[in-house]
């Protein structure tokens, strides 16, 4: 059974959330309300820099069993993408 959460876990990272606990960078983790597989799920959350509630969010590391780290999203336009492939 935990190996099957781990994988689930990872599931997550690439997806964008949104806070509903604020995050306190290396003070705290914060809750992320995120949409896996169809399913929204939540996990404690982490980040560098605190995150206010409400934040959308990138999941971009799974740190242990229901617990992951967040950016801060950012749209990205067609150009800064290009700018960030190159």
């Amino acid at each position: 059974m935990g190996e099957y959460a781990n994988v689930s876990d990872a599931s997550a990272i690439g997806c964008v959330g949104r806070l509903l606990v604020a995050t306190r960078g290396d003070r705290g983790a914060g809750e992320v309300l995120v949409t896996v597989r169809g399913s929204k799920e939540t996990f404690l959350a982490w980040s560098d820099e605190p995150l206010p509630k409400g934040s959308k969010v990138l999941v971009v590391e799974v740190r242990g069993p229901r617990t992951v780290v967040v950016e801060p999203w950012k749209n990205f336009t067609a150009s800064e993408v290009a700018t960030e492939i190159s």
